[in-house]
C-alpha cells in the first residue's frame, strides 16, 4: 500500500536522495512560500466574524496546499543509485551445517525452512529476474551449487566467517550486488572474529542475513561451557567451572565422570530467568596419569535434546612433587606452622633454610648434604630447580646483586612464583622495595625510616576475587565458606605494603576497628609478572588460626596448602608440550605448542626434537613439527588425527647423543559435536553481519521486500536515475485532502 501512494518502492527513498530537478533557486522558494503565507494572513484577518481557531485551521490548510503546490513547481526528484538488471550477481549462501537439520516435531528443518520461505516469497524468483543467482552451501567452507535440491543436510562445524570471505572473493571478477546469507547464525568455527568482521565490511558487499530457527530454545539445558586446569599434580583438589543455558529450570546436578567411573556430583540451583548460570564443581586431582573428563548435566523433564548436556575434557595429572624453597631469617611460629601444613601433601615438597646463626643455615626437606649447603641457591640452576620461593623475615642484604637478578629472573624468565612474608625484616623493613626484585611485586614496599611491621590485631576477609580463588575455597558451599572465613581468630601483627601497582589482585584483606573506625587493608596481594607471579602476605600470624581453632579443624592447613599449590602449579616445565585446547571437536588438525629450554630457562642452540602420536586405538597419527622462527625455544606443532579417539602426543628433545627429556600430553578428538551445542537463533550475530556490511537482517515471514533492498544496493554495477516524485499519488492525495478538509470545516462552520 505504501508503494503504491509512493510510487516507488520504499527502498529507492531509503537510499536515493532528495534533490530539485528545476535549477531554480531554494531562497525563491522560500520566499514565495513567506509572500503566500502572508497574503492568507491578510485575507483572513479581514475576516473579524470568523473565530481566531477557525481562522488559524483554514490558514494552516490554505498555506499547506499552497506550499506544496509550490514546492511541486521545483520538480522534486529522487536520485538514486541501483544495480543494472541482468549485469550482476547475487550469491545465495545457505547454512548447511549440522545445526540446521534441527526440526521441531512433525516440522520441517531449519534448512528447510529457509529455503520453502525464499521460495514462496518470491523472493528467489524476482532476484533472478533482475540478476545472476549463483547458489552456495557452506559447513566449514562454501562450495557450490546447481540448485537448491543438492543441498546435503551435513554434520559439519559453521565457519560463518571462512564461507563469506571466500563468496566475496568473487567480486575480484565479476560483478556482485549483494549476499543472501540463510542461517541461525551458530558461529563456531572462529571464523568470524573482529579482523574478519573488519574484512567483510571493507569488501563493500552488502549482506543480507535471513534468521531461522527459534530464538529462544524451548525446555532445553545446554553445558555451554566448561573449564578445567590445564595441568595438576597428584592430589590436589581442582574445580571445574560449568556454565548452563537454561529456561525457567530450578536446578540441575552436574556429574563428573573420570572414564566410567564418578568422581564428583553436585546439584547447582539455576536463576528463576532464563540465562546463563556459572557454578564451580570441586572434584579430586587423584594419582598421577590422564584424566578423560567426561561432565554431564541432568536432563530436565521432558527434554528431548541431550547431546548438549555432555562436554568433554582432558587433563594430565602430574605425578612430580612440585617445590618451594622457604628462606627464613630467624626461628618464627608461622615457618614451623606452615611447614607442618605442608607435610602431610604429597604433592608439595617444601624445601627450607633458616639462618640460625649469621653464619649458619638450619636445612629441612633436602634430598642431600648438598643441596643449599650454604643455606642460599649458589647458582641460576639451583633457584630455577624450584617452583616456588617463599621469603621470610630475612633482609635484602643478605643476597648478593647476582642473587637478586636471579630471583627477579626466577619470576619473570622461568614462570615461578615469589612470596614475601611480613616480618622484623621481611618486605619493605629488609629492604626489600630497593632491589632489582621489587619490579616484579604487586606493590611499592615503602622503606622510610618508620617501620612498617606491628603488633595490630585484625581479621582476615575475603575480597571478591578471593571468593573465586581456590585459595579461598574451605568449604565448597559459598555461605558455609564465608561463615568459615568470619569465624577465624584474630591476627596479631601487619605490615604495612604501600601503594598497590595496576596490576595487583587483592585476595585478603585485614579488616582492623569496628563501626565508623573500620579499615581494611590489602593482606594478601598478588599479580602476574612476565611468565611468573609475585605475592605478599602482611601477616606472620596466621599460626595463631591453628593455635586457636580445635585440633580436628584443618582450616590453617587447608588455606596454606591451598596457597602453595597456587604458587607452584603455574610454574612452567623446561620441557612443555601444551594445545591450544585438551579437545577438539569436529576438527582433524590438532595443534600445539612445544617448548625446549636448558636449566636456567633459556633456549638450547642445536636441539633436534622430535614429535610421535598415537590414538588408543593403536593408529598412528602423522605430526609435523616447525621452529617458530623467533629463537626462543618454541615449536609449532600440528598432530593429523584422522578418526576420533584419545591421542597421547609425546615430545622427545635430544643434544647430540644425549637425551634432554621428554613431554608428554593426551589430547581428544569427536566428531559431530560443536554443531549439537547453540542450536537457537543467533539474531545478535546475524543483525551485526548485516548492520556492519552494509545490509540488513529479515525473518523468514518478512522476505518480499529483499529483492528490492539488493535492487537499491550501490555494489557491483550501478546505473543512476533520477525518479519524478511530483506525480506520486501520495501527492494528488494530499492536495485533495487539504482542499478537501478546508472545505468540510467551512460547510461544518457555515462559512463558505
Amino acid at each position: 500500500m505504501m508503494e503504491f501512494l509512493l510510487g516507488q518502492s520504499m527502498w529507492a527513498f531509503r537510499s536515493g536522495e532528495l534533490a530539485f530537478a528545476r535549477g531554480w533557486p531554494l531562497w525563491l522558494l522560500f520566499a514565495l512560500a513567506a509572500a503566500g503565507l502572508v497574503v492568507i494572513v491578510f485575507t483572513l484577518l479581514r475576516r473579524p466574524e470568523l473565530p481566531v481557531l477557525q481562522r488559524l485551521a483554514i490558514a494552516t490548510l490554505q498555506f499547506a496546499f499552497f506550499a506544496l503546490l509550490l514546492t511541486l513547481l521545483w520538480r522534486p526528484v529522487l536520485n538514486v543509485e541501483r544495480i543494472r538488471d541482468r549485469e550482476n550477481v547475487v550469491a545465495v549462501v545457505i547454512d548447511d551445517s549440522g545445526s540446521m537439520n534441527t526440526a521441531a516435531p512433525n516440522a520441517a528443518s531449519w534448512r528447510e525452512q529457509g529455503v520453502k520461505a525464499l521460495q514462496d516469497s518470491g523472493a528467489l524468483k524476482r532476484i533472478g529476474d533482475s540478476s545472476e543467482l549463483r547458489l552456495f552451501s557452506f559447513t566449514d567452507r562454501a562450495k557450490s551449487l546447481e540448485s537448491l535440491g543438492d543441498l546435503g543436510g551435513n554434520s559439519g562445524a559453521t565457519h560463518i566467517g571462512d564461507a563469506l570471505a571466500t563468496v566475496t572473493q568473487m567480486a575480484a571478477s565479476v560483478p556482485m550486488a549483494a549476499v543472501v546469507l540463510v542461517s541461525d547464525g551458530a558461529e563456531n568455527g572462529s571464523s568470524l572474529d573482529e579482523a574478519a568482521m573488519s574484512r567483510l565490511a571493507a569488501a563493500g558487499i552488502p549482506v543480507h542475513t535471513i534468521g531461522v530457527g527459534p530464538e529462544q530454545p524451548a525446555n532445553d539445558l545446554e553445558l555451554e561451557q566448561l573449564q578445567v586446569p590445564d595441568s595438576a599434580v597428584a592430589g590436589e583438589v581442582l574445580r571445574a567451572v560449568v556454565s548452563v543455558r537454561h529456561q525457567g529450570q530450578r536446578s540441575t546436578r552436574v556429574r563428573l565422570y573420570d572414564g566410567d567411573r564418578l568422581i564428583a556430583s553436585q546439584e547447582i540451583p539455576l536463576a528463576e530467568q532464563p540465562g546463563l548460570t556459572t557454578a564451580s564443581v570441586e572434584f579430586p586431582a587423584g594419582e598421577a596419569g590422564v584424566r578423560d573428563l567426561r561432565v554431564t548435566l541432568d536432563p530436565a523433564r521432558n527434554e528431548t535434546q541431550l547431546a548438549n548436556n555432555t562436554r568433554r575434557a582432558v587433563l594430565d595429572i602430574d605425578g612430580r612433587p612440585r617445590s618451594v624453597l622457604y628462606i627464613e631469617g630467624e626461628p618464627r611460629w608461622e615457618y614451623k606452622f606452615m611447614r607442618r601444613a605442608a607435610d602431610d601433601d604429597r604433592s608439595l615438597r617444601v624445601v627450607s633454610s633458616m639462618r640460625a646463626t649469621p653464619n649458619r643455615f638450619y636445612r629441612q626437606g633436602v634430598k642431600s648434604g648438598d643441596e643449599l649447603k650454604d643455606g642460599l641457591p649458589v647458582t641460576e640452576a639451583e633457584l630455577f630447580g624450584f617452583d616456588a620461593v617463599i621469603l621470610g623475615s630475612i633482609e635484602a642484604a643478605a643476597f648478593s646483586a647476582e642473587q637478586h637478578e636471579w630471583l627477579k629472573s626466577f619470576v619473570d624468565r622461568r614462570g615461578g612464583s615469589l612470596l614475601l612474608l611480613a616480618g622484623r625484616d621481611g618486605m619493605g623493613d629488609g629492604g626489600w622495595g630497593r632491589v632489582p626484585v621489587s619490579q616484579v611485586l604487586p606493590s611499592k614496599l615503602p622503606g622510610g625510616p618508620q617501620p612498617g611491621y606491628g603488633s595490630r590485631t585484625s581479621r582476615a576477609r575475603l575480597t571478591e576475587y578471593g571468593r573465586e580463588s581456590a585459595i579461598g575455597h574451605l568449604d565448597a558451599d559459598p555461605a558455609k565458606n564465608e561463615k568459615l572465613w568470619q569465624e577465624m581468630p584474630t591476627l596479631s601483627d601487619f605490615q604495612n605494603i604501600g601503594p598497590l601497582r595496576p596490576g595487583a589482585v587483592v585476595l585478603l584483606e585485614a579488616v582492623a576497628g569496628k563501626n565508623e573506625s573500620q579499615r581494611a587493608d590489602p593482606l594478601l596481594v598478588m599479580q602476574r609478572y612476565g611468565r611468573g607471579s609475585s605475592w605478599l602476605l602482611a601477616t606472620a600470624t596466621t599460626w595463631r588460626w591453628q593455635m586457636r581453632l580445635p585440633l580436628e579443624d584443618q582450616r590453617h592447613e587447608l588455606f596454606w596448602r591451598q596457597l602453595l599449590h597456587a604458587l607452584t602449579t603455574p610454574a612452567p616445565e623446561r620441557l612443555s608440550l601444551l594445545p591450544d585446547h585438551s579437545v577438539y571437536s569436529d576438527e582433524s588438525s590438532m595443534q600445539l605448542e612445544a617448548q625446549v629450554l636448558d636449566e636456567t630457562f633459556k633456549p638450547v642452540p642445536g636441539v633436534a626434537v622430535s614429535i610421535t602420536a598415537s590414538a588408543d586405538s593403536g593408529a598412528v597419527a602423522p605430526a609435523t613439527i616447525e621452529p617458530s622462527g623467533r629463537d626462543d625455544g618454541r615449536y609449532r606443532v600440528v598432530v593429523q588425527a584422522p578418526v576420533p579417539g584419545l591421542y597421547r602426543v609425546v615430545m622427545t628433545a635430544r643434544l647430540g647423543e644425549r637425551t634432554l627429556g621428554e613431554a608428554v600430553t593426551h589430547l581428544r578428538r569427536e566428531d559431530g559435536v560443536r554443531e549439537q551445542f547453540g542450536a537457537y537463533q543467533h539474531r545478535p550475530m546475524l543483525e551485526r553481519i548485516a548492520r556492519e556490511t552494509g545490509g540488513r537482517y529479515w525473518t523468514l515471514d518478512d522476505l518480499a521486500g529483499l529483492p528490492d533492498a539488493i535492487r537499491y544496493s550501490r555494489a557491483g554495477m550501478v546505473e543512476r536515475q533520477t525518479l519524478d516524485l511530483w506525480n506520486m499519488p501520495l501527492v494528488f492525495l494530499l492536495l485533495v485532502l487539504l482542499k478537501g478538509g478546508e472545505w468540510l470545516l467551512r460547510r461544518h462552520w457555515r462559512r463558505l
